[in-house]
């Protein structure tokens, strides 16, 4: 308390607690007031404690990194500090071991839990050349690793810092909270100081030593303590209890935002269907289909568009052709010259835009299709199909249940979109959208009063992942700039993690607002019977550490839930 009025804070709880605890030694209540402050400082170690075990736990969720790792040199494992291996060195794994950096796999095969990344405990299956992470477990008995960031690079590492700043953004709750304590200590003090004074000039047998023992009531249980800790406390939980199942909450505020939005926004390709796509179809009216998809193929091959990898894959091995000035036109597709033709690779309103002639049909055709066109010609299409996640039905049903509308926006067909919409009964879809047009739409939604959240891949959708209350990345831990732009990163492709994520913000809220009726009501409570001389400063000591003690386990309760998309209440 000292050192607080010497830093110019006179009114804060240690204040108050000193005060009370003065003021009985000085009306001869000895015991009460070494009670005051033994019961304090149980009180204070008890909350201290919760905090730095909230905070810890939330970091332990994810960092999994080994500090050592065995790196083969000259062909000997050696074992070296993880911080201390270079890009382009090769780890060893032994089976159970954690991989301490990423890399890409150079055994032929491997099989690793990714449970601290995902949530998801089941093997996830790796080939040579593929991608594995920082904190996943080698599951079989040696695997060999090539190091492609450092240490302190890592995917984990950026989430990692990503989750320990998200406890630092609070939520409009926890901001109010802090006001109010500032405000809500002066007034108790003036308050307990009018209790023990006004009386005098009212009340006809007045004892001051009396209506001092009520003010020193009043101090006591006037303690915000309990609201100040318990409701950070809960926002912890929350973000560590979305950490365990592979969501990352960029701040407490977007846990509330999940409490408000009445609407879920989706794009198609790799949100609701697999985004892994295959080539079903190739027909031409004036060359073999072998050389349209041999043009198509030679077009898209530097792209990394999910349509433009099919159609490359579907080649197989392209001729030795020369692509020289490939424009990519957003939203339309790709132009470019192969050889000495000019080749047009996209949707059909690539062709519109070069006015184009090409069948009625197309239109119609409920595929996904590639129209090609050469030398200002229509030369035929590719249909590229593209299957449904498993869990995208049952999840459009849920966040109905939960009374949210469906919304899906897509910059593929009408027809393939509607047709989408239909199999999953998404309320609303909307398709042959430019990234300009799904801006366009989120704003008209929000001019209706919508409260919303958008779900994208976190790269492509970048401006409306901006716009909407929140924007939810899926697949966050291939996309760096998933990790930038969203509020909200789904580390796998589940979409049903949406359904957690609203669920467990509720559930945050829920437990917030229990702490701060509990404690405003045996506040309230204590306060009344002390202004009338009932209650003592036992009775106010035990109530304020004792609400203070059952907040803190409400809050820190939500820590130990395990919890999927149908299991939280």
């Amino acid at each position: 308390a000292i050192r607080k009025l010497k830093r110019g804070d006179i009114f804060n709880e240690f204040v108050l607690m000193s005060v009370a605890t003065l003021g009985a030694f000085y009306i001869g209540e000895y015991i009460e007031g070494v009670a005051v402050m033994v019961f304090y400082a149980i009180g204070e170690w008890f909350q201290e404690s919760a905090v730095d075990k909230a905070k810890s736990s939330i970091k332990a969720l994810l960092d999994t990194r080994p500090d050592h790792v065995t790196v083969l040199r000259n062909g000997i494992p050696t074992n070296v500090q993880a911080a201390d291996v270079k890009i382009g060195e090769q780890l060893q794994l032994k089976a159970g071991e954690k991989v301490g950096l990423d890399g890409v796999l150079i055994s032929e095969k491997g099989a690793f839990n990714t449970a601290a990344l995902t949530g998801e405990s089941k093997p996830d299956t790796k080939y040579k050349n593929e991608t594995v992470l920082a904190g996943s477990i080698n599951l079989d008995t040696v695997s060999q690793i090539q190091v492609t960031a450092l240490f302190k690079d890592s995917k984990l590492s950026r989430i990692l810092e990503m989750v320990q700043d998200a406890t630092s953004r609070k939520s409009q709750t926890q901001l109010f909270i802090s006001k109010f304590a500032k405000v809500y200590t002066p007034i108790v003090f003036f308050l307990a100081l009018a209790l023990g004074v006004v009386p005098y000039f009212v009340v006809d047998q007045y004892v001051f030593n009396d209506w001092l023992y009520r003010a020193l009531v009043f101090l006591v249980i006037s303690c915000p303590c309990a609201l100040v800790v318990s409701i950070p406390l809960g926002y912890f939980g929350g973000i560590g209890l979305a950490s365990r199942n592979g969501i990352l909450f960029k701040g407490g505020n977007f846990l509330d935002v999940m409490t408000k939005i009445d609407t879920v926004v989706m794009d198609k390709t790799g949100t609701l269907t697999q985004g892994v796509f295959k080539v079903q179809q190739v027909v031409s009216p004036i060359m073999p289909e072998a050389e349209l998809i041999q043009l198509a193929a030679n077009l898209e091959r530097n792209s990394t568009h999910p349509v433009a990898t099919a159609i490359v894959d579907y080649a197989g091995d392209l001729r030795e052709q020369t692509s020289v000035q490939v424009e990519e036109i957003a939203g339309h597709g790709l132009k470019g010259l192969i050889g000495s033709k000019e080749v047009l690779a996209g949707n059909t309103k690539l062709l519109k835009r070069f006015n184009i002639a090409y069948p009625n049909e197309i239109e119609n055709n409920t595929d996904t299709i590639v129209v090609v066109a050469v030398d200002q010609k229509y030369a035929g299409y590719i249909t590229i199909a593209d299957e449904l996640k498993a869990d995208a039905l049952d999840t459009i049903k849920d966040l109905h249940k939960l009374g949210l509308q469906t919304v899906m926006l897509s910059g593929d067909k009408q027809a393939v979109v509607l047709k989408v919409a239909q199999e999953l009964g998404i309320n609303s879809a909307y398709g042959d959208l430019l990234p300009e047009g799904k801006v366009e739409r989120v704003e008209a939604l929000k001019s209706q009063g919508k409260h919303l959240v958008f779900v994208g891949d976190g790269v492509n959708d970048a401006p409306v992942l901006a716009l909407a209350d929140a924007g939810i990345a899926m697949g966050g831990l291939g996309s760096d700039a998933a990790i930038e732009t969203a509020d909200i990163v789904i580390q796998n492709d589940q979409i049903s993690k949406i359904v957690s994520a609203i669920k467990i913000g509720k559930l945050t809220r829920s437990i917030v607002w229990q702490n701060i009726v509990l404690a405003m009501g045996v506040k309230a409570a204590v306060l009344a019977f002390g202004a009338f001389g009932v209650a003592t400063l036992w009775e106010a000591v035990i109530a304020d550490v004792g609400v203070a003690f059952l907040a803190i386990l409400n809050a820190v309760r939500i820590q130990r839930i395990r919890v999927n998309s149908s299991k939280i209440p």
